[in-house]
């Protein structure tokens, strides 16, 4: 299993196909997990999850990848 943050145009645009997408290191997932207050990475498995600008830019930095903050961005588990 790892984390995948997926973005998005927001919902004003009539435009709903994938912008970004990054399969995050699984090296980072515990920290991940616990900076968006999940017990454990299966706790998260049920779904994605929207990021506020503050988490995904919390990320970038842990990750030092580049977020984009113009997307409406998830987070979830991939198999």
């Amino acid at each position: 299993m790892y984390l995948c943050i997926t973005g998005f145009l927001p919902d004003i645009f009539d435009d709903s196909s994938l912008k970004y997408e990054l399969v995050v290191d699984p090296a980072f997932n515990d920290r991940i997990v616990k900076l968006l207050g999940h017990k454990s990475l299966n706790a998260m498995a049920e779904g994605e999850w929207l990021l506020t600008a503050e988490q995904a830019q919390q990320i970038a930095m842990l990750t030092d990848e580049f977020i984009p903050t113009n997307l409406e961005l998830f987070i979830g588990i991939e198999m």
